[in-house]
């Protein structure tokens, strides 16, 4: 199953498929030790549709659709290039081969000071800790090129303990509880709200700490 999620461009190295020209400045590629961190583009739409399709991971995201096609990743992937100011939305590839994995993203909210992430992994990659190092680099990304942005929220559903372990794992505080739209549900989630400001994660810096 595997490699029938590998395109043919993955054949190339990391930084020939980073494609530069359809990346936005205020969106730079991200690198860590095992990924990469680019735009999503058209040859992410088999995998992306592939992974993405499985109801362990749409009912614990709010915006994922179930079932999820090849359709809804293509729209995925066209919305992503008209992203408004401040949002970047990211597909998180292995660096050594370039195979899509998930996705995650950064997006503004009202008051210009506090940005929201998001993300999600297909299920082959679980319990390995991608989505950790994949949140680090995102979470640096905005403090280190985001002056004006105090604090980072996160929000996961109450039964996702996963998800509530890399946030921990990134420094983020509790803030309370409430509900959410799921749309793949149909209805209204419980879920838990985290917040990490910028005092916090200069104290943090050092993510071996927090792995």
């Amino acid at each position: 199953m595997q490699g029938e999620m590998l395109r043919e461009d993955q054949s190339r190295s990391p930084k020939e498929r980073l494609r530069p020209e359809r990346l936005r400045t205020d969106c730079p590629v991200l690198l860590s030790e095992r990924l990469v961190l680019r735009a999503p583009h058209e040859e992410d739409i088999d995998a992306l549709s592939h992974l993405a399709n499985n109801a362990k991971v749409a009912t614990m995201v709010s915006r994922m659709p179930h079932p999820y096609t090849a359709n809804d990743a293509a729209d995925f992937v066209r919305r992503t290039k008209n992203g408004g100011i401040g949002k970047c939305v990211y597909a998180i590839t292995k660096a050594e081969n370039g195979a899509f994995m998930g996705c995650c993203g950064v997006e503004p909210l009202a008051d210009q000071q506090t940005v929201e992430i998001g993300y999600w992994l297909g299920e082959p990659f679980w319990n390995k800790g991608y989505m950790t190092e994949a949140a680090h680099a995102l979470v640096d990304m905005v403090f280190r090129t985001r002056e004006q942005v105090e604090q980072i929220d996160a929000r996961c559903r109450v039964m996702n303990v996963a998800s509530r372990r890399v946030i921990q794992k990134c420094g983020f505080q509790f803030q309370g509880s409430g509900l959410a739209a799921s749309l793949a549900l149909a209805s209204n989630v419980p879920v838990e709200w985290y917040r990490l400001d910028r005092k916090t994660w200069m104290s943090l810096r050092s993510w071996g700490s927090m792995s």
